[in-house]
């Protein structure tokens, strides 16, 4: 890799990659649509769903059942409603956690000059408590966070990867690499170009149906990445 494009920043998404919350989101997800009186299994939720914002992800999922666009926004409105107030109560009591190494990876990438970005499908309420309940705060623990209540276009647009680049003062995408744990990462990266895209097996997806999205790397840990990206000073 040429010097002018050593990866000099790194957008991780949260949930399922860098923050282990046990996939409540998805599960409250679940709740919110089959409580309209479906059955849709947690792994469809993970499949259809994942990294997606989501308002979005509840309308592909319930895009089969409605055959009336009508129908299928109207639905998609009562689930969300329900989704935000699902997911407000499981907060309250919710532990959460990183995946081992994250935070040294973190503190190991922005010492050698790599500017490290959360991204999220998540709206910036459920971002920012997550951060809350597990002490990160931008410019600490990290440089930047962009939600899907930032940008216009959620994944697999690249709109987020643009705004963490602006905040990151990073202009050549060839120099960002993305990371997350479904198929909507892996694309949302491709879509902005970046250097290196990967995917990670902690989370939504398998390696199987991450390797659909044909990513440059699929890691099993976070860690993987000191052996991955190239560094400009050792």
């Amino acid at each position: 890799m040429s010097e002018k494009n050593y990866i000099k920043l790194i957008v991780f998404d949260m949930a399922g990659t860098t923050v282990n919350e046990n996939n409540v989101v998805y599960k409250s997800l679940q709740q919110a649509i089959n409580q309209l009186g479906h059955d849709f299994s947690l792994d469809t939720i993970l499949l259809v769903g994942g990294g997606k914002e989501k308002l979005q992800a509840i309308r592909d999922i319930l895009k089969p059942v409605y055959s009336s666009p009508e129908d299928l926004e109207k639905n998609t409105q009562i689930a969300y409603a329900d989704f935000l107030n699902i997911l407000k109560s499981a907060y309250e009591n919710l532990t959460v956690d990183t995946y081992k190494g994250t935070l040294s990876l973190f503190d190991f990438l922005r010492k050698h000059g790599i500017k490290v970005a959360l991204n999220t499908g998540y709206n910036k309420m459920t971002a920012l408590s997550l951060l809350e309940k597990l002490g990160w705060k931008a410019g600490e623990t990290f440089d930047a966070l962009v939600t899907a209540n930032d940008v216009k276009n959620s994944r697999p647009a690249p709109d987020m990867i643009y705004v963490a680049m602006e905040k990151c003062g990073i202009t050549n995408t060839k120099e960002v690499a993305k990371i997350g744990d479904s198929i909507v990462d892996i694309e949302e990266g491709k879509a902005a170009g970046c250097g290196l895209t990967l995917g990670v097996t902690t989370g939504a997806q398998t390696a199987e149906q991450l390797n659909t999205a044909d990513p440059d790397f699929i890691i099993d840990s976070l860690l993987e990445l000191k052996e991955i990206i190239p560094l400009e000073t050792v």
